[in-house]
């Protein structure tokens, strides 16, 4: 469906301040979700219920004092956050957040949105090297080592979505699990291998615990942006909190009906003058959002329960484990595709 410039603006504008509010939710969300986890209140002073901490804690890095080292690569030290931020920001374009509302509906959007998450990988590498910093450099040369190992069986993860799908397009790949067997025409079952691999290694891609050693506070006193201050680190702490809403939004996207209501055929067959009605994709856009709130939260609740993995523990997971199964459930994907269709 080919939007009108305004339109596409429209939507732009939306999806922009929808995760630029949705961060500071989350982190209101990962404060309060870790302080019952603890058996503590969390955040309760700064407005109702403590709600408003979050756009307390920007005002406060808005007036911080910005800091860079006198041996730091000035230019490079400053274009990492920005890097991470647009890079974040971007992401958004690609996803489909009901029929007919998606920014850019590319014929490879899929290909475009590896892309774009591969390169954010360098803004913490540049972070790490622009800063000067032994703790630092040390951050962004895991982070680098990480994504080699997790993105070829992220890749492959992806590429089983693509077989079944035969589309590098998500809004097709979205609209192939919606047939008439509901739910359970959603990739999550017809690729439960998959499914379960693209969700960690997601974890991995965004540097979230127990994945999280480009920072690891306990042994790299914050790995990557040790040097950062000021709205530099918020940069840094907004594209982290969009980067795992985003990995979230993709999750449901390829493996769980995106915004396809359960069961959306035999909701349109009984009602047939809902298609292609306002009400209708506005329920389209609070299933994907339910959804992809769903794995936000379990990103928040894994953080908060598992521990971290060591560097070695880390490596055999991606090469000895990961790796190998990805391969064979490509291979096994591909056998029953080419012996079903």
């Amino acid at each position: 469906m080919n939007l009108a410039w305004y339109w596409t603006a429209l939507i732009a504008f939306g999806i922009v301040n929808f995760l630029l509010i949705s961060a500071s939710v989350l982190v209101y969300a990962e404060r309060k979700v870790s302080g019952y986890m603890q058996n503590r209140p969390g955040p309760n002073r700064v407005g109702p219920f403590g709600f408003l901490q979050p756009f307390a804690d920007v005002l406060k890095l808005v007036f911080k004092e910005n800091i860079v080292p006198t041996a730091a690569n000035s230019f490079v030290h400053s274009l990492a956050p920005m890097l991470m931020v647009v890079i974040a920001m971007a992401s958004g374009a690609l996803i489909p957040f009901a029929r007919g509302v998606v920014i850019a509906d590319m014929a490879v959007s899929v290909l475009v949105l590896l892309a774009l998450t591969s390169i954010s990988v360098y803004g913490v590498t540049l972070a790490g090297w622009s800063s000067n910093n032994k703790y630092s450099l040390l951050g962004g040369l895991r982070s680098s080592a990480q994504m080699i190992s997790y993105e070829l069986s992220m890749g492959l993860a992806v590429l089983s979505v693509v077989l079944i799908s035969s589309s590098l397009n998500m809004v097709t790949i979205v609209e192939d699990q919606g047939g008439g067997y509901g739910i359970f025409a959603w990739n999550v079952f017809r690729n439960p291998i998959g499914c379960i691999l693209f969700i960690v290694t997601a974890f991995a891609e965004t540097n979230r615990a127990p994945f999280d050693l480009p920072e690891a506070e306990q042994e790299l006193v914050g790995g990557y942006h040790t040097e950062y201050s000021g709205m530099k680190f918020g940069m840094f702490f907004l594209a982290e909190y969009v980067n795992f809403f985003i990995a979230s939004f993709v999750i449901v996207t390829l493996f769980f009906g995106g915004y396809l209501l359960p069961f959306e055929s035999v909701l349109l067959a009984q009602f047939p003058g809902l298609e292609d009605s306002i009400l209708l994709m506005i329920m389209q856009i609070g299933t994907v959002v339910l959804k992809a709130s769903f794995f936000a939260y379990l990103f928040i609740w894994v953080r908060w329960t598992l521990p971290r993995f060591k560097y070695q523990q880390l490596m055999t997971l991606g090469w000895k484990y990961l790796l190998p199964i990805s391969l064979v459930n490509a291979l096994l994907v591909a056998i029953g595709v080419i012996i079903f269709s």
